[in-house]
């Protein structure tokens, strides 16, 4: 005898095997017991819900000559009949193939004809959405007033499809995703029916791959059997399903809250180096991210997250490190990234950007990012570990031994930059911010917030709205200042003051003096203090 799929030999025999569909099920039998049919029938749902064979099973039931609780025997004539496509009374059509006006046609030609054996004649159209406009017309009449001895069953993934003349005149049953634990359930009753071996965690990892279906639970592990040959193990699932360990994902998790992006493309490499599928990847990426999240909301983690107690405490701890804002961020980006994946054809490089966006906030410019920024600044300033103010002040004793070190004899050189022009200053602003960006994040992030006012006795005004307080305090103060300085100098070439004020400050501030600059008065009194022999003015 040739092999039969895991899928077909386990199909459903009565109502009660039908996985996940208690409210579809009792209610069918109710209909049956009460004597209360309907002539048509829409059983929607994703794939491998079970609509197919729960339509089979009431076409037996309604047929049964010996029914056993209102389920089908499948022992009498009638059952085994309709089971081995023996008796004719139940037809199934295919409407993917069979979708012209022609094929109803015929159809409303064969109703007219009663049941050879059975009490009722039934058609199970498949795939009912792929029927054309004139095909639905022609059956519109046909289902709206069959013959008493006639039951139409309708199955469609995509009932929004249908036109609304045609639902109109169909009860509509709606078939849910199946529970991960009914899968479970499931596939532990069929292991062991089957005397097989399998290690603990390999039925929750097939069903969260199964995403609800019953059918490609069972596909996996048909495929499963055939490669562990008796027993199944948890690594043998993994390399079939071209999935990750949780181990993995725990460690690029932590790679990515270290920022720590050099470790994380190598993992993903040894990821590509093993043949995993990226596409999947990302998807238990997201997944994990999902995890983390609930541990933030949800008490009772076992309802919500399935995985072993172990790894539940081992989210937990992980999540501790991380805050809620960037778990949402890790969300976004991966689900765009595993959307603009389905159609790229090097979606590895996909995965490494979203990856590198994760460790480096800065180079994402989305609210979430700007927020996780912002909070990196506020834990830096709060434990007082700014490293800037070590490097200024080890630059500054630098610039004092070189000092010290020009000989006596030697003239003083004094530099007299001209006045920087404002308006030259706000056309490389831009340039200054990126530079500030790339070197000290943190400056940059206070320092965005300032607008540019005015130049006066070489002193840049720069202005804070109301509620920026802390972002002028730090732009204003040590090392900040100085820092800032050094780049507009190393930019424009010409010194200049950094002042930094509050917008409602800006009337109080002092005026300048009309004929010289504050530069020039210092250099007066150098050339005062050590005469014009030994001091050189530098343009």
């Amino acid at each position: 005898m040739s092999y039969v799929a895991l899928y077909r030999k386990w199909r459903p025999r009565i109502f009660e095997d039908v996985v996940g569909q208690g409210h579809i099920t009792q209610t069918l039998k109710n209909q049956i017991k009460n004597h209360n049919i309907a002539h048509a029938y829409l059983f929607c749902g994703t794939r491998g819900t079970g609509k197919t064979s729960t339509a089979k099973i009431f076409a037996r039931a309604v047929n049964c000559l010996n029914p056993k609780d209102f389920d089908p025997c499948n022992e009498c004539e009638i059952c085994n009949g309709i089971q081995h496509e023996s008796i004719m009374d139940v037809i199934e059509i295919d409407a993917a193939s069979n979708n012209g006006v022609d094929d109803i046609r015929e159809l409303r030609e064969n109703v007219k004809y009663p049941p050879t054996r059975g009490k009722y004649k039934v058609y199970i159209v498949d795939e009912v959405h792929m029927l054309s406009t004139g095909a639905f017309n022609a059956l519109l009449k046909t289902l709206e007033e069959p013959p008493s001895y006639v039951i139409f069953i309708l199955a469609t993934t995509e009932p929004h499809k249908i036109p609304a003349t045609i639902l109109s005149r169909c009860q509509r049953f709606d078939f849910k995703r199946v529970k991960e634990s009914d899968i479970v359930k499931r596939m532990t009753y069929i292991c062991s029916e089957m005397n097989i071996e399998v290690e603990e965690g390999v039925f929750r990892l097939i069903a969260r791959n199964s995403d609800g279906a019953m059918r490609d639970a069972l596909s996996i592990l048909d495929q499963c059997i055939s490669f562990g040959l008796g027993k199944i193990t948890y690594d043998d699932v993994i390399n079939i399903l071209g999935t990750v360990s949780e181990d993995i994902m725990f460690r690029l998790i932590d790679y990515i809250g270290e920022q720590n992006a050099k470790d994380a493309m190598e993992l993903i490499q040894d990821l590509v180096s093993s043949g995993k599928d990226i596409h999947q990847f990302i998807k238990d990426l997201i997944e994990h991210y999902r995890n983390l999240m609930m541990t933030k909301v949800s008490k009772d983690l076992e309802g919500v997250i399935n995985l072993s107690k172990e790894n539940i405490n081992r989210l937990v701890e992980q999540g501790k490190k991380l805050d809620t804002n960037s778990i949402i961020r890790a969300i976004r980006e991966l689900s765009q990234t595993a959307v603009d994946a389905k159609y790229a054809t090097q979606p590895r490089i996909l995965l490494e950007v979203a990856v590198i966006k994760l460790t480096q906030p800065m180079l994402d410019n989305s609210i979430e990012a700007l927020i996780e920024r912002v909070e990196t600044l506020e834990k830096i300033i709060q434990s007082g570990e700014i490293k800037v103010e070590k490097i200024a002040k080890t630059e500054i004793k630098k610039e004092e031994n070189i000092e010290n070190k020009q000989e006596e004899d030697a003239p003083i050189k004094v530099e007299n930059l001209k006045t920087v022009n404002f308006d030259t200053l706000k056309k490389g602003w831009d340039k200054i911010l990126k530079v500030i960006k790339k070197r000290k994040i943190s400056i940059y992030a206070v320092l965005m917030e300032g607008q540019l006012i005015k130049v006066e006795n070489n002193a840049l005004v720069v202005a804070f709205r109301k509620g920026f307080g802390f972002h002028k305090e730090a732009s204003g103060k040590s090392p900040y200042k100085e820092f800032i300085e050094g780049v507009i100098a190393e930019i424009l070439g010409q010194k200049v003051q950094l002042k930094c004020v509050m917008e409602d400050e800006l009337d109080d501030l002092p005026k300048g003096e009309e004929g010289s600059s504050e530069q020039d008065q210092e250099i007066e009194k150098i050339i005062e203090m050590f005469g014009e022999d030994l001091v050189e003015i530098v343009e």
